[in-house]
């Protein structure tokens, strides 16, 4: 009895494309059908306006592409949109990128193969960074825009007429590595033509849509990462002299700091979301500890308060000058200290003071070691 009270509670939910989570109840996105018309929206672009369909009224043709700045995928494609905008601007084409990933649902993990993640304030260097001229807009609080049109992945394109009506639905080629927007662009043309598009629907490849209710995978995560163990341990120069030339098959990361030094504790909780965004990929993260031996508790509790569970040590002896002299030459000995050294002991980036994140976030995914690759 209670199993048939159960489906019977539950079945009109399932079949009225509402899905439920926890007590919420969220509309189960579906993409637009050919024909659909155009949903109008109101999002904000990376140059701070506000654009909606009537901004768009006086061209052919409205090319819409669900995309992000973290997904590998959608990365791939940003100069192929580039190429697309400059082509067909000038034949009444008007392009609009969409980014409507939550923050609350994006992981840090997800962001390894990226220098950035999506809040609107991301997309905005990103723009800046790739000189985008097309409009870039965030629907990532909400996600109305997302729910009315159904991208399924990033990067996910719609193309619709003079009258607002679907045409085409679907990826912008079939090749990440090797594509042109040969299928995106043949679309185009064929609207503009008054032609039937012969597959108006194509199959898409991407990374999912990160919806504001699908949070459990990202809470499973970091509860994960919180009860990873916290350790220290005690090295001497040679230590440290062989922890620098790197013979690991990792990028490594590797920061000087104190708990006495205000700057030191100031950026380490960033440095630690650093390793918890590489970690996955041919990265390390390494901590030394420039405290007195006899603080190591003391030190290991700020670790873990932090969540640190990369790879940390503590100097073991009280002589300053064997320190510096042991991590680096070039060192003055004001903390913090980082350098990024590449397999086989290379340091490509040293800094005395605190660490720029984006700019070594940009290092870390642009360097050829970071897979392994030589």
């Amino acid at each position: 009895m209670k199993t048939k009270q159960l489906l019977l509670a539950i079945l009109p939910i399932i079949f009225s494309g509402y899905v439920t989570i926890g007590q919420d109840v969220h509309p189960e996105p579906k993409t637009l059908e050919i024909g659909s018309q155009a949903p109008d929206f109101r999002l904000k672009g990376v140059d701070d306006k506000t654009y909606s369909l009537a901004d768009f009224a006086s061209s052919k043709v409205l090319v819409v592409v669900f995309s992000c700045n973290h997904c590998p995928t959608a990365q791939a494609y940003q100069d192929r949109l580039i190429d697309i905008y400059n082509k067909y601007t000038s034949k009444g084409v008007a392009l609009v990128v969409i980014s409507s990933n939550s923050s609350k649902s994006l992981n840090l993990w997800e962001q390894g193969w990226s220098d950035l993640g999506d809040t609107f304030e991301e997309m905005k260097i990103r723009a800046k960074d790739k000189g985008f001229k097309f409009p870039y807009l965030y629907d990532g609080d909400d996600q109305k825009t997302a729910i009315a049109y159904g991208p399924m992945a990033t990067p996910h394109a719609y193309v619709f007429d003079k009258n607002r009506k679907l045409q085409y639905v679907g990826c912008i080629d079939e090749s990440m590595e090797n594509g042109k927007g040969e299928i995106l662009q043949n679309a185009i043309d064929a609207v503009l033509e008054g032609r039937k598009i012969e597959k108006p629907v194509t199959k898409v490849f991407g990374c999912s849509i990160k919806w504001v209710w699908k949070t459990e995978g990202t809470k499973k995560l970091y509860k994960e990462w919180s009860e990873l163990p916290v350790t220290i341990e005690n090295i001497d120069s040679s230590g440290i002299r062989e922890l620098i030339r790197n013979k690991s098959d990792k990028l490594r990361l590797i920061n000087v700091w104190a708990s006495w030094c205000g700057p030191c504790v100031q950026e380490f909780p960033d440095l630690v979301i650093l390793d918890r965004i590489y970690r996955s990929r041919q990265f390390e993260f390494i901590s030394i500890n420039a405290d007195k031996l006899e603080r190591k508790d003391n030190v290991l509790k700020f670790l873990q308060k932090n969540e640190a569970s990369n790879k940390n040590y503590i100097f073991n002896s009280d002589n300053n000058s064997a320190l510096v002299e042991a991590v680096d030459p070039k060192w003055s000995g004001a903390l913090p200290y980082t350098l990024l050294v590449e397999q086989g002991g290379n340091v490509i980036f040293r800094i005395q003071g605190p660490v720029n994140m984006l700019e070594m976030r940009k290092l870390i995914v642009n360097n050829r070691y970071i897979d392994g690759v030589k």
